[in-house]
């Protein structure tokens, strides 16, 4: 049987290789992975490809590594254009953007540009080339400080930050070009906090520089990087139980499993019942709905790793809201999607991940 040809814009990031990892070991599909190395490096797809070998020998896809950058119109149109009629793009799971609140709050512009302007270019070379069906990667940011926890998809979007704004305009966007256009779907996955990595601790996360990213960071500091001057924590004065900010963590292969639920679900107009006046799109959280907070994260990256992570009290950090945990029920009963692994089964492997690979990929 002949194997359709997805595109992945940042699969040779974190999340992205996860993803990667996830839909070749179906025997399904090939993949193209389309990244500019921003915050990823190629080494990453490398070992994508040599861990579903050797977990699935060669019923496996292939894979392309591409180096483009998504603002960069022409080479997009290029990676649609270039190709035969029997492997052309068939659809495209966008992962690659900018991701730190706080970073986005000192460049927006930049944020701006990156993750709504690569929107844009990628959205005109798909509807040029014929290929409608996208799965896109936003964020649980987008919800802002909402006031129901679990917050369920039907919550209004307030981001608090340029990062969240530029994950609520492309999802604006999206739902806009599924309600002109009835040829294309989209399904939109709400992501709250990826954690862990692969088991077998050959692939993970590698950030380039100091992590903005809690656990990642704790992981780097267990393993003797950035240990001075010590980990901040960004407010203990929030309506939470222990005063920090609580988050939603989920497993990155639970995380990348949704993207496959996703999919399937494109190819289903069952799944759109509900999609009203917004055509051919829908929205889903992807996370586990257990809050657990800054603290609490700490202390069950400390029982993983047994290093005592020295912490200092600061103020709160702009864009920060106090809890963002997931209702997700939609998910679960239209998509078929559930988080399985636990908390200690992602600080276990990101341990696993991080204590093999102490300088990443490189």
């Amino acid at each position: 049987m002949e194997k359709k040809r997805v595109l992945i814009p940042g699969g040779a990031g974190y999340i992205g290789s996860h993803v990667v990892y996830t839909v070749l070991k179906t025997g399904k599909y090939n993949v193209a992975v389309v990244d500019n190395f921003h915050n990823s490096k190629p080494e990453a797809v490398r070992r994508v490809e040599q861990l579903v070998r050797d977990e699935s020998g060669d019923a496996c896809g292939d894979v392309e590594l591409i180096e483009a950058d998504l603002r960069d119109a022409a080479a997009i149109n290029k990676v649609f254009a270039d190709r035969p009629a029997n492997d052309r793009i068939y659809a495209v799971i966008l992962i690659g953007a900018l991701k730190a609140v706080g970073e986005s709050a000192e460049i927006p512009i930049e944020y701006y540009d990156v993750n709504v302007g690569g929107l844009l270019n990628l959205l005109t070379a798909m509807d040029k080339h014929d290929a409608k069906r996208l799965v896109y990667s936003s964020s649980a940011t987008v919800y802002g400080a909402p006031e129901t926890i679990p917050i369920p998809e039907t919550t209004p979007m307030d981001p608090h930050s340029p990062y969240g704004r530029s994950k609520q305009i492309n999802e604006m966007i999206i739902r806009d070009v599924c309600a002109a256009h009835p040829a294309w779907r989209a399904i939109t996955l709400r992501y709250f906090n990826p954690a862990g990595a692969h088991p077998s601790g050959y692939i993970g996360e590698d950030p380039c520089g100091k992590p903005g990213n809690l656990l990642p960071l704790l992981a780097q500091m267990a393993v003797g990087k950035y240990r001075e001057p010590g980990l901040k924590v960004f407010g203990n004065d929030y309506p939470t139980p222990d005063g920090t900010c609580v988050r939603d963590y989920i497993h990155i292969l639970d995380l990348a499993s949704g993207h496959l639920n996703a999919m399937v679900a494109l190819d289903d107009d069952a799944k759109f019942v509900n999609a009203k006046n917004d055509g051919k799109y829908r929205a889903f959280n992807l996370g586990k709905g257990v809050g657990m907070s800054v603290l609490n994260m700490i202390d069950a990256m400390r029982k993983a790793t047994g290093y005592e992570f020295p912490y200092e009290i600061v103020g709160r950090r702009p864009g920060d809201v106090p809890n963002l945990t997931a209702d997700p029920a939609l998910a679960e009963q239209e998509l078929g999607f559930k988080a399985h692994h636990s908390l200690d089964e992602m600080c276990r492997d990101l341990w696993n991940w991080q204590s093999k690979n102490p300088n990443g990929y490189s």
